[in-house]
């Protein structure tokens, strides 16, 4: 079993090096056809993790991927962005993510009744409460981690059984995330499915994909200096003013306050900082290939990622997991009903949902596998889904603490 990061990274790396090897190759074709190239990058590792041979209990690579990848590669996808074409979007995106944020809401309480319908002992008493658990999961699905956390000092979770929530939480959200990449891949069989009108969405591919051919030259060395020089630049200055910002809002409102989560204003600055310099000459950088590097980071964090998923440890909270499958379960139909009802792209569906359910650090990364120009909407509903999830959450929870 492997646990040195440098070794278990170079794994990863070797693992998109064949994947885009052979992406194109005869006899690989319709295996790509079927199996979408980001869902392999994403599922290759989880499977290194579930059969022993790598562990990542102790590995720092995701917090590098987070710190360092993300906001490298949201700077990078966003500096050549057309922001009217993004707002222009129009209100199936919002549907969408208040869609999933219901789901939610609503699927914690019946996923919980139906699985104490089987397994009554379940439901607990006192801190081990189901419902004072499943609180933090609901904060985790509707915002993210800082959400998670204010969710278990609010309602005070027995920390000893915390762990089996977590297991829930990654399990569940990555199996998740693996069907959203395998429809990023297969958008326009499903859209057709929707009877979604996606002119909009295929609009702006377009006008991204033509100005990047416009601007495209080769590029010198120095180009490649100067790109990589001034997006680290900003990462530092990401994670600068991340610090204080966080610092200064957890002085005003505490440490579990949404506003108080260092990696919230990165996400934040690293976003604004590529839509500022959008507007400005640094536009032109995408012509030595600036979203080509932000997708390069991006499939980097798609591998990492899938090193968090453990298939085996479902067998770890039976009761648990299942509550969590079933209240997935539900939220995705909610969706798939609502898109339907409104003919709304699956890419709405997908990043709605993954804003609430990932938030900030996987809804980009999905946003940019149907394209590098729509990661900027990932991070914009992330963001609301960040803001609306302590409130969602304990809706959620005081609706599921009335079963028993």
């Amino acid at each position: 079993m492997i646990t040195d990061d440098r070794v278990i990274l170079g794994l990863l790396a070797a693992v998109l090096a064949f994947v885009f090897f052979t992406r194109d190759r005869e006899g690989w074709n319709k295996f790509y056809t079927f199996i979408p190239i980001i869902l392999v990058c994403y599922l290759v590792p989880s499977l290194m993790v579930t059969f022993g041979l790598i562990n990542v209990d102790d590995s720092n690579l995701w917090t590098i991927a987070k710190d360092y990848f993300l906001p490298a590669a949201l700077f990078l996808m966003t500096i050549s962005i057309d922001l009217k074409g993004v707002l222009g979007l129009g209100s199936k995106a919002l549907i969408m993510f208040f869609t999933a944020t219901i789901g939610i809401i609503i699927g914690g309480p019946i996923a919980l009744w139906i699985v104490a319908q089987f397994d009554p002992g379940v439901i607990g008493t006192g801190n081990d409460a189901a419902w004072r658990g499943l609180a933090t999961l609901a904060g985790s699905w509707i915002g993210g981690g800082a959400n998670q956390t204010a969710m278990l000092e609010v309602y005070k979770f027995n920390p000893e059984n915390y762990s089996a929530l977590i297991a829930v939480d990654i399990i569940v959200a990555n199996i998740w995330m693996a069907f959203l990449l395998y429809g990023a891949g297969n958008s326009k069989r499903i859209d057709g499915w929707l009877k979604a009108d996606s002119s909009a969405i295929d609009r702006l591919r377009d006008k991204m994909a033509q100005y990047t051919a416009s601007t495209e030259r080769v590029a010198s060395s120095n180009d490649y200096v100067l790109l990589f020089g001034a997006t680290f630049a900003v990462v530092g200055l990401c994670h600068l003013g991340g610090t204080y910002l966080g610092g200064y809002f957890a002085g005003l409102w505490g440490d579990d306050h949404t506003l108080a989560s260092s990696f919230f204003w990165v996400v934040i600055i690293s976003t604004t900082l590529g839509m500022a310099a959008s507007f400005t000459r640094a536009r032109s950088l995408e012509g030595i290939g600036a979203s080509k590097f932000g997708t390069v980071f991006i499939f980097l964090l798609v591998a990492v990622i899938g090193t968090k998923m453990n298939i085996l440890k479902i067998a770890d909270a039976p009761s648990f997991m299942a509550i969590g499958i079933i209240w997935m379960l539900i939220h995705t139909i909610l969706l798939l009903v609502v898109a339907r009802i409104i003919r709304a792209p699956f890419f709405f569906v997908a990043v709605g949902s993954k804003a609430n359910v990932g938030g900030a650090a996987s809804a980009p990364v999905l946003a940019a596998a149907f394209h590098p120009a729509l990661a900027p909407v990932g991070v914009l509903l992330a963001v609301l889904g960040y803001a609306v999830g302590t409130y969602g959450a304990i809706l959620c929870a005081e609706m599921m603490g009335l079963i028993g």
